[in-house]
């Protein structure tokens, strides 16, 4: 007999949280399985998920929400109705209670790494924060050793969490001449690199340290795009540093693409200068498939997915110097880049595949509805 499993998001837009649920829709046993999902009202992911088949429930209240109380009585009628074994939340504090209280087993997905308040680190916060999440919660996946810090931090029972990290349908190359046309359509020069930071455009995402570092590279004669990918509310901020420092020529914003994959193919080095949220990018993950060396901080996720000196560089956060420094060493030895570029597809295949994470996570449904965690 088929497990019957809920996923619920509360998500308008199509997010990191968003993509990993698609993947993992996408790649679910459902001979194991079957699976709904519930949304908000209006939320892009509906067509996304409605292409594979899976059946949408809406429900009010729960758009960008943890907690909504009147959203919390609906979700525990449709509980009621529709008979969950489990219910899979990937933020919803609403749909956690309501399933408890429908008799479901409950698996959270902590998809977010960030600095955690005093308020919930310390007495009384900690331990009111671990009790809420202890007895609402069976299973808790932390898509990175460093969510799973953030979640003991606050209370939360280390033997709950289980790291599971994200996973990506890796990205298959094009030929010489497909990427020749990429690059055409970037406005790339023949014999220029391309370097790229795909994430929100917003302070804590680090693109202040990529467009210093873009300008000392520059300075020291490297010929070279610094390509920014993606929307946010810091735009105009690093727009007038690009134009402070001279670099309108060098440092282009792409805006939000569809497509970014197409970015992915000519890309030389991926860069991530995260230093306020950052899990398991996506986008590291996208580049590493395609043979892509990074550079990353030492923020979050990002060490858990770049490792110093094999497949990448781990530098200081918010140092745009050893961004620098980092970027030109891969750009200057190309015997290590090579080496770093064949390291990052084998990690990418050992560890991040669309598989490799569904599997786990659905080995964790399959021993939460056993009731043996």
């Amino acid at each position: 007999m088929k497990s019957k499993i809920i996923e619920v998001s509360s998500d308008s837009n199509i997010g990191g949280a968003g993509k990993c649920l698609i993947t993992l829709l996408k790649n679910f046993d459902y001979t194991k399985f079957d699976v709904k999902v519930i949304l908000p009202p209006d939320s892009l992911l509906k067509p996304e998920i409605e292409k594979l088949g899976i059946e949408v429930i809406e429900v009010m209240g729960i758009a960008e929400k943890s907690l909504d109380l009147k959203s919390v009585k609906s979700l525990k009628e449709i509980f009621k109705r529709e008979k969950p074994d489990l219910v899979h939340t990937h933020a919803s504090m609403s749909a956690r209670i309501a399933a408890k209280h429908s008799g479901a087993k409950v698996v959270y997905t902590r998809h977010s790494v960030f600095p955690q308040s005093k308020r919930l680190t310390s007495f009384p916060g900690k331990q009111i924060n671990g009790f809420i999440n202890n007895f609402y919660i069976q299973s808790i996946i932390a898509v990175a050793e460093a969510a799973k810090d953030n979640l003991t931090d606050t209370g939360v029972k280390d033997s709950k969490i289980s790291v599971i990290l994200n996973g990506v349908d890796g990205l298959k190359p094009v030929d010489d001449f497909e990427k020749m046309e990429i690059r055409e359509r970037f406005g790339v020069k023949k014999g220029e690199k391309v370097i790229s930071i795909v994430a929100r455009l917003e302070d804590i995402k680090g693109h202040m340290y990529f467009i210093e570092a873009a300008r000392m590279l520059i300075d020291e004669g490297v010929d070279a795009r610094f390509f920014i990918a993606g929307t946010g509310s810091y735009e105009d901020t690093l727009k007038a540093k690009v134009g402070e420092l001279g670099l309108e020529d060098n440092v282009i914003f792409t805006g939000f693409i569809q497509d970014v994959d197409k970015l992915m193919q000519i890309t030389d080095i991926q860069v991530n200068a995260s230093y306020g949220t950052e899990a398991t990018s996506l986008a590291l993950l996208e580049g590493m498939s395609l043979g892509i060396p990074a550079v990353v901080s030492d923020f979050g996720g990002n060490p858990g997915v770049i490792a110093d000196g094999e497949n990448g560089y781990v530098v200081p956060k918010q140092n745009s110097t050893a961004l620098k420094t980092a970027i030109m060493d891969l750009l200057s030895d190309s015997d290590k880049y090579d080496k770093m570029s064949e390291r990052s597809k084998e990690i990418f295949n050992e560890k991040f595949t669309s598989r490799i994470m569904t599997k786990n996570t659905e080995d964790l449904y399959i021993k939460t509805i056993g009731g043996r965690k």
